[in-house]
């Protein structure tokens, strides 16, 4: 992971970086294992309570690195686990998969922060996080179909959710490049900033000063209700309310506003 990707954790918020910077941390093999691992880590990390995810160098990610791919065509397997992409080895998803949907499934808050190229696999890893903060001037594409291919990292399932069908299906069908400020038109990106990185990491930090059970309980439902019919949905609200309130950091939360202070919630 040390050579593919970074995470410098501090105050609740772990600030993770792609950081294959001489190749616009292109997806290679060791790179997919590398995001792989972080996720892990992340999931099992004491007071973790947001992560902001960029890329270092001139890019975000510009998608799969055609080395990769000519060594996929080759060998059929340049990426370990995934031969048999109906094969499913993290959950619901195959190892490729994961590299997106982690970010879905991390029980905190995650912001993608985008500049240079978000193309292809690139594109589809942006999709992953919670929101997303991306340059006017920053490029997007779905460009599997230039390759012959399909979007396969969890991009179908990501992107239905977040544009229109029609424009869901014209940029799937073309590859067609767009900018940030068409993405934040479409839905793709939540805000334009001039400096994506810190902007997620300011937001990071807001959301860290939050109580941590109730920031928790909102990604669970928000997470269900993509999925969930009204009736379910409803319990689910209930559930997770009743079990908040009440609880210490929900009565910390109270005070701290009551008493004006910083509030002091435990992880």
């Amino acid at each position: 992971m040390k050579d593919r990707v970074s995470i410098d954790f501090k105050d609740g918020v772990a600030d993770v970086r792609l950081i294959r910077a001489d190749k616009m941390n292109a997806l290679d093999p060791a790179m997919f294992e590398g995001i792989i691992e972080a996720g892990a880590r992340l999931a099992a990390m004491p007071g973790l309570r947001c992560v902001v995810l960029s890329g270092e160098g001139k890019a975000f990610c510009a998608g799969l690195d055609m080395g990769s791919f000519a060594a996929m065509k080759a060998e059929g397997d340049a990426v370990p686990g995934v031969r048999d992409l109906t094969q499913r080895t993290h959950g619901i998803a195959n190892r490729p998969q994961q590299c997106a949907w982690l970010w879905r499934e991390l029980p905190v808050p995650v912001i993608a922060a985008v500049h240079g190229v978000a193309f292809g696999g690139g594109f589809q890893i942006a999709l992953g996080p919670d929101i997303r903060y991306a340059t006017a001037d920053a490029r997007f594409s779905v460009m599997e179909i230039k390759w012959g291919l399909v979007p396969d990292l969890a991009g179908t399932q990501l992107m239905r959710h977040l544009a229109r069908e029609d424009i869901v299906r014209e940029l799937t069908y073309t590859g067609r490049i767009f900018n940030g400020t068409e993405a934040r038109e479409m839905g793709f990106v939540t805000r334009v900033v001039e400096d994506p990185r810190a902007a997620a990491l300011e937001t990071a930090r807001e959301i860290a000063s939050k109580s941590p059970d109730a920031i928790r309980a909102n990604k669970r439902l928000l997470n269900a209700a993509v999925a969930t019919d009204a009736a379910s949905g409803l319990m689910m609200e209930s559930v997770e309310q009743q079990k908040l309130i009440g609880s210490p950091n929900q009565l910390e939360a109270i005070m701290s506003n009551l008493q004006k202070r910083a509030a002091n919630y435990r992880d």
